[in-house]
């Protein structure tokens, strides 16, 4: 069994909610993203461009990418808890999985809303 020696009581609570709300967020998502590709007309690279540069595709493909990271962190931050056993490696850890992660967000973000 693992044990967690450093943990604030909120984890748990917080962890699990932002695990369900982020699943559900990529789900919907996922169906917005399917369904406007399978309403599109053939997908020649014109239309494909323009159904990608529509606000609610960027939209959807954003809440998409941030759910995706918040979903990771929360595991990434369970699994260092459990398994990391130094308090400064596990922390070190987590900040720079954090600096990685808002690093892969902007640079996401830019992409999906270049013009």
């Amino acid at each position: 069994m693992v044990e967690r020696t450093v943990v604030g009581a909120h984890y748990g609570l917080r962890g699990w909610l932002a695990q369900r709300i982020t699943a559900v967020v990529m789900v919907l998502a996922t169906l917005v993203i399917v369904i406007g590709i399978w309403s599109a007309p053939p997908l020649t690279y014109a239309v494909w461009k323009g159904l990608f540069a529509k606000w609610w595709m960027g939209l959807s493909l954003s809440l998409f990418s941030l759910a995706v990271m918040l979903h990771a962190w929360v595991g990434v931050r369970d699994i260092l808890m459990d398994y990391v056993k130094p308090t400064a490696i596990r922390l070190t850890l987590e900040v720079l999985f954090l600096l990685a992660l808002a690093y892969y967000t902007v640079w996401a973000l830019q992409i999906l809303w270049r013009t």
